[in-house]
């Protein structure tokens, strides 16, 4: 079959369940993935020959079931770079590409001031609570390569998902399996024969989605991904922020920073639970969406 040909029969099995746009969106993200097969290249080569008809019959019936296109192809692309991804692990979003790149201007506007006042090499420490797929501390460690990067997760399986993607982009993290409402004082915690030390940046996208807001949230994403990643109890919504933000009280250096992704919804809430432990300069900042998205803030 001509991919032209395979472009029609695609777009007609799914158009009743997705926009134009986005089937065509999955359409060129399998070409490449199969093909290295880009849209430009769809337009120069329309009759080009498709051998694994069978693998895109399968595909499309995933896509039917609304299962996410990088559960099905088990990658994802965050930062400029594909992350492997499984069932164990959220897909990482673009919001959460705002907070990094948020970190990595601030911490080269720090290693900068610190440079102007010492010769010495500065050291640079960051944690990552809730780590998933590892993308957040392997393209803070990929940008900021003089740092030591620290990343905690609760679950063996996305921890080992984490590792293989640290492999593959060839960084030094270090994991940690910890279930951090269980963690008393963060720099106990070891890195194999590491232990964590004082910390510049703790960085975390915990759990923050309300039960409530259930009906808010796609089936792609209600049905598939993993819900210990997702949800917290509607009458106690900030739990891992005020967990993480009492912990890192001990745990940052005097001029370190606190960033968190947060609820759109609870933005208020967090800043005023903030303020409450003692954080100063807070600043809560909107994703590209206009939504309250993220929040920096230091001791």
């Amino acid at each position: 079959m001509k991919i032209k040909e395979l472009k029609i029969q695609f777009q007609n099995q799914l158009e009743l369940i997705y926009d134009v746009e986005e089937i065509d969106i999955f359409f060129f993200m399998i070409t490449e993935y199969f093909y290295d097969f880009r849209r430009i290249d769809f337009s120069l080569k329309p009759d080009f020959e498709i051998q694994n008809i069978a693998e895109w019959e399968t595909i499309i019936s995933d896509l039917k079931q609304e299962k996410p296109i990088q559960y099905i192809l088990g990658e994802a692309w965050f930062y400029g770079m594909s992350f492997k991804v499984n069932d164990n692990t959220l897909i990482p979003r673009s919001e959460t590409e705002e907070l990094v790149e948020w970190i990595i201007e601030s911490v080269k506007t720090k290693v900068e001031s610190q440079k102007n006042v010492t010769s010495s090499g500065v050291e640079m420490f960051i944690l990552d609570i809730g780590t998933g797929t590892g993308c957040i501390p392997i393209s803070l460690k990929t940008n900021l390569p003089e740092a030591e990067v620290f990343a905690i997760d609760i679950s063996g399986e996305a921890l080992e998902v984490a590792k293989f993607n640290a492999k593959q982009k060839e960084v030094q993290v270090n994991f940690i399996q910890s279930d951090i409402l269980k963690v008393e004082d963060l720099l106990s915690l070891r890195a194999e024969s590491r232990s964590l030390p004082k910390l510049d940046i703790i960085v975390s996208n915990p759990p923050y989605v309300r039960n409530l807001e259930k009906v808010e949230i796609k089936k792609n994403v209600l049905e598939y991904e993993p819900h210990l990643a997702l949800f917290v109890e509607d009458n106690d919504a900030l739990l891992f922020y005020r967990k993480i933000a009492q912990l890192a009280l001990q745990a940052l250096k005097p001029s370190g920073f606190l960033f968190f992704e947060i609820n759109q919804y609870l933005g208020k809430e967090t800043v005023e639970m903030l303020i409450q432990l003692g954080y100063q300069n807070i600043e809560l900042r909107k994703d590209l969406k206009g939504n309250d998205r993220m929040i920096k803030c230091s001791l």
